[in-house]
């Protein structure tokens, strides 16, 4: 037997065909209590081996040199503000970071010569992750 109903979501209506494919169309969705039963299954064997290591985490990002800029938090590289060779100052913006719909300026922590750059615009990074390297 099948019925429809109306059903709304966030504010639009649709309409849904439901069929009864239960024998004879009487049962219900839940079964009387007490009327299903269930054969005793046997007991599991215990394991005399040690269960094989668990998959081993992926490897941590290279330690950082002395002067590398490091991700302060994971995130999304949003924008790359400098280029390779160019020179930069203290306190100067390097990179732009999104995590959860918030921008985190990383700033120069000494001067000299973005020497590389480690990560592109979309790029996700992890918390203490390389993303340039001033000279």
């Amino acid at each position: 037997m099948e019925k429809k109903f109306r059903i709304t979501v966030e504010g639009k209506q649709y309409i849904v065909a439901v069929e009864d494919i239960s024998t004879g169309g009487t049962q219900g969705i839940y079964p009387e209590p007490g009327s299903m039963s269930v054969a005793p299954q046997p007991a599991a064997p215990v394991p005399t081996a040690p269960a094989a290591p668990a998959a081993s985490a992926p490897a941590a990002a290279t330690a950082a040199g002395p002067g590398d800029e490091v991700a302060p938090l994971g995130g999304v590289v949003q924008t790359v503000h400098v280029n390779v060779g160019q020179a930069v100052n203290e306190g100067d913006k390097l990179v732009s970071l999104e995590a959860m719909k918030m921008v985190t300026h990383v700033v120069a922590r000494r001067g000299g010569k973005v020497t590389s750059i480690a990560v592109k615009p979309g790029d996700p990074v992890d918390a203490g992750q390389v993303l340039l390297s001033i000279g």
